[in-house]
C-alpha cells in the first residue's frame, strides 16, 4: 500500500460532496478518477495531497512515501530555463549528489579507522539510491522528457518564464515525471498537450512502477492508460478494476442487476398488497395477510435504492446557412514569422460535409494554419480564399473578446440566441456546466474555464458554416463533451479542429490534414486510415534509412482503405477513392455475414418474449384472485410458472438489448 484515504467525508455548506469515500493506492496501479463536473474530484486530489481537509476520515502513508501533484494551473518565474527548472525539481537527487560530494572530500581527509569504515558505508548506501532514482542519467531524462512533451530541442534553454501557460504546465508535468514520485496525482494533464504528446505520456505512466491518481475527460487517454477507476457518484466512491471502457460495462452491468432486483421487489410488493387489500377483513385469511403485511415490511426495508441517472442532454442545433460546395481555398501559401519558414507552398481545398481535423506535433503550424484558414493571420505569400456565403466561426481559449464582461451567463446567450425559450437556453447551459443559479452570474466574474465553455456554448447556438475549433474540449466533463461531440458530427457545415481528445478526433475527423517538418500534407479518410498511412510511410523511411525491410505498421491492423500516395495526397477533394469505397463495401458484406447469425436469434428472442409477457400479465390477474387461492394445487403451479417467468423474461430482455446492440454497432 502506497496512500489509503479511510472513510473521507467532504461538504461544502450544506451540499454533500461524498461520505465514506474509501480508496487505496498501490504500487504498479493507474487510478482513473471519474465524475460530473462539481462531484469533488478536484477536491479529493487535493485531500490526499494535504491541500484541503477533510471533515471526517483519513488519509495514510506508507512511510517514506514521495508524492507529486500537477495542478490545473500553474506560473513559473524566474531566470531558470527549461532544462534547468526540470532538472532541478529532482531535489532529493540534487540533495544526494551534494551529500556524496561532500563525503567524498571527507573521505579524502579522513584518516584511517573505525570513522572512516562507518563514512565509506553510508557513502556507499547514498551512491547506491542515487543510482536507483536515476541520477547518473538525469540529465539524459530530463531531456527525454521534455522531447516526449513536445519541446524542440533548441527551446531547452530558453528561460521557463516566457513559455506561454499551456508550456508552462508541460513544464510542470516535466518536472513531476523526471522526480519520479511514489504517488503521482494529475488533475487534466493532457489539457495543454497534442496527440503525439498524449501518446508518449500513455506510454509513460503505463510503465510507472508507483501509483497514479489522474483526473481526465479524454476517454481514450484513460483506456490506454489506467488500470482501475473510481467513480463519484451519487456522493459515494465507486472502484471498479479495468480501463473507463471496462468501467462503463461493468457500471452498467451492475446498473442492470439492480435495476432487475427493483424490479422483482416491487412486483412482489404489487402481488402482496394486492393479497392483502382484497383479503383484509376476511377472518378465514387473516393469517395469511399477517404473514405478508411482515414480509412486505421487510421486502420495503431492503428495497434497493437506484442511482439516479446521469442526466443526458439531447440538442439539435440549429443548421448553418447553406454555402457552396467549395468552403475555403488556399493556393500557394507560405507563411515565416521573420527567418522562422513554417511552410511554403501548400495548396488545399476543403469542402461543405468536411470535418477535418489538424494534427502534427506541437510548434509545426497548426494553430497557424488554422488562423489562415478563419483570416486571423495573413500568409507570407499566396491567396487564401472562402466559397460563397461563407462565414466562419474561431474558438480558442485565449480568444474570448466577444463577450460583455456586463451580462450575465443567461444574458450574453439572450444574444446569441433570440428565438429560443428561457427553458432551451438553460438547457443548453447545462450541458455546458451552468447549472441553477449560475446563469445569474456576471461575465465579469466567470473564471477561464467558465468564459471558454459560454463562447463554446454561444458559437453552437447559431453556428456559422465554417467552424474553426482550437482545443474546444478543454474544460468540461465527459458528459459535456459527449454533447459537443453529438453536436458536431451531425453538423452538416465544415469543421477545422485541432484537439489532443483522440476520440473526439476519432468520432469526427472524415479528413486529416498533418503539419510538420515544414509542409502540410491532406489525408482523405478518417482518423485510423491516417494513423495506418502514416505508419506505412514511416516503415517505408526506415527501409530507405537503413536498407532492411520494416515490419508493416501496427502489427495485425488493417488499412482502412488503401490507396495510391497519389491519394493521400491529393488535395482540394472530397471524395473517397475507388480502392476505399471497395473496402468499405467490402466490410459491409462481412459486416452482414458475421451478424447473420445475430439476426436470426434476435427474431428467436422476439417471438419468445410477446407469449411470456402476455403469460405473465394473466398470471398477475389470476393472483388477485380469490378463487386461485382456495385452489392449493392450481396455485402452486401458477406459482412455479411466475418465478419461472420471472427470470426467463429479465434474461431474454438482457439478450435483447445485447443483440440490438451489437446488430446497430456491427452495421
Amino acid at each position: 500500500m502506497i496512500a489509503l484515504a479511510d472513510k473521507i467525508e467532504k461538504s461544502f455548506g450544506g451540499r454533500v460532496l461524498y461520505t465514506a469515500a474509501t480508496l487505496q493506492l498501490n504500487a504498479g496501479e493507474r487510478w482513473g478518477l471519474v465524475g460530473p463536473n462539481g462531484a469533488g474530484k478536484t477536491t479529493l486530489l487535493k485531500i490526499i495531497m494535504g491541500q484541503e481537509t477533510p471533515d471526517a476520515g483519513t488519509v495514510t502513508f506508507a512511510r517514506d512515501t514521495t508524492i507529486g501533484y500537477l495542478e490545473q494551473e500553474t506560473h513559473l518565474a524566474g531566470e531558470k530555463s527549461a532544462l534547468a527548472e526540470v532538472i532541478d525539481s529532482a531535489s532529493e537527487i540534487k540533495e544526494l549528489e551534494r551529500r556524496i560530494a561532500d563525503m567524498e572530500h571527507q573521505i579524502a581527509d579522513a584518516a584511517p579507522g573505525q570513522d572512516i569504515d562507518r563514512l565509506l558505508e553510508r557513502y556507499g548506501a547514498a551512491q547506491d539510491r542515487f543510482e536507483r532514482l536515476g541520477g547518473y542519467e538525469l540529465d539524459a531524462r530530463a531531456r527525454q522528457i521534455l522531447g516526449g512533451l513536445g519541446f524542440p530541442v533548441s527551446e531547452f534553454d530558453k528561460p521557463a518564464r516566457e513559455f506561454s501557460g499551456g508550456w508552462q504546465m508541460r513544464i510542470a508535468l516535466s518536472k513531476l515525471l523526471l522526480r519520479h514520485p511514489d504517488l503521482l496525482l494529475l488533475d487534466e494533464p493532457t489539457n495543454h498537450l497534442d496527440l503525439e504528446s498524449v501518446k508518449w505520456l500513455e506510454s509513460f505512466l503505463a510503465s510507472y512502477d508507483g501509483a497514479v491518481l489522474l483526473v481526465s475527460h479524454d476517454r481514450a487517454f484513460m483506456d490506454a492508460c489506467v488500470s482501475h477507476v473510481a467513480a463519484l457518484e451519487n456522493k459515494r466512491l465507486m472502484t471498479y478494476t479495468g480501463n473507463y471502457s471496462g468501467y462503463l460495462h461493468q457500471r452498467e452491468d451492475n446498473l442492470e442487476q439492480l435495476r432487475a432486483k427493483r424490479a422483482a421487489q416491487e412486483r412482489d410488493i404489487a402481488h402482496m398488497e394486492t393479497f392483502i387489500e382484497r383479503f383484509r377483513y376476511k377472518p378465514t385469511k387473516a393469517r395469511q395477510v399477517q404473514e405478508r403485511v411482515k414480509k412486505l415490511e421487510k421486502v420495503k426495508e431492503e428495497l434497493v435504492v437506484l442511482p439516479e441517472s446521469s442526466k443526458k442532454v439531447h440538442f439539435r442545433f440549429p443548421d448553418p446557412p447553406r454555402t457552396g460546395d467549395m468552403v475555403v481555398s488556399l493556393e500557394g501559401i507560405a507563411k515565416a514569422y521573420d527567418s522562422n519558414l513554417v511552410y511554403e507552398d501548400v495548396s488545399l481545398s476543403l469542402y461543405r460535409g468536411d470535418h477535418v481535423a489538424l494534427v502534427g506535433p506541437n510548434g509545426a503550424g497548426k494553430s497557424t494554419l488554422m488562423k489562415l484558414i478563419n483570416g486571423h493571420e495573413r500568409p507570407t505569400a499566396g491567396r487564401v480564399e472562402l466559397g460563397q456565403n461563407v462565414t466562419q466561426a474561431y474558438y480558442a481559449q485565449h480568444q474570448l473578446e466577444t463577450l460583455n464582461e456586463g451580462n450575465t451567463v443567461l444574458g450574453e446567450m439572450d444574444e446569441a440566441a433570440p428565438g429560443w425559450t428561457t427553458s432551451e437556453e438553460r438547457r443548453l447551459l447545462g450541458a455546458f456546466l451552468f447549472h441553477g443559479d449560475d446563469v445569474d452570474k456576471r461575465v465579469s466574474v466567470l473564471s477561464g474555464g467558465e468564459r471558454a465553455r459560454l463562447a463554446l456554448a454561444k458559437m453552437l447556438v447559431a453556428p456559422d458554416p465554417l467552424l474553426c475549433l482550437d482545443e474546444p474540449t478543454n474544460h468540461l466533463d465527459i458528459d459535456s463533451v459527449d454533447v459537443l461531440e453529438r453536436a458536431l458530427v451531425d453538423f452538416p457545415g465544415t469543421i477545422v479542429l485541432i484537439s489532443h481528445d483522440e476520440h473526439l478526433v476519432r468520432a469526427l475527423a472524415n479528413k486529416v490534414i498533418d503539419v510538420r517538418d515544414h509542409t502540410v500534407t491532406v489525408y482523405d479518410g478518417d482518423y485510423d486510415y491516417y494513423l495506418f498511412k502514416r505508419a506505412e510511410l514511416e516503415a517505408r523511411a526506415a527501409e530507405e534509412t537503413t536498407g532492411v525491410v520494416a515490419q508493416a505498421p501496427r502489427p495485425g491492423a488493417q488499412a482502412p482503405a488503401a490507396a495510391d500516395e497519389a491519394d493521400v495526397k491529393a488535395q482540394g477533394r472530397n471524395v473517397k477513392t475507388r480502392e476505399q469505397r471497395r473496402a468499405e463495401a467490402e466490410a459491409r458484406n462481412a459486416a452482414n455475414r458475421a451478424l447473420r447469425a445475430e439476426r436470426k436469434r434476435l427474431k428467436e428472442v422476439e417471438a419468445a418474449l410477446g407469449p411470456m409477457r402476455e403469460r405473465y400479465d394473466q398470471l398477475m390477474e389470476l393472483m388477485a384472485s380469490e378463487e386461485l387461492y382456495a385452489d392449493a394445487d392450481r396455485f402452486d403451479q401458477c406459482m412455479r410458472e411466475y418465478n419461472a417467468l420471472s427470470k426467463k423474461i429479465p434474461a431474454l430482455e438482457e439478450e435483447w438489448l445485447e443483440l440490438t446492440e451489437k446488430i446497430e454497432e456491427g452495421s
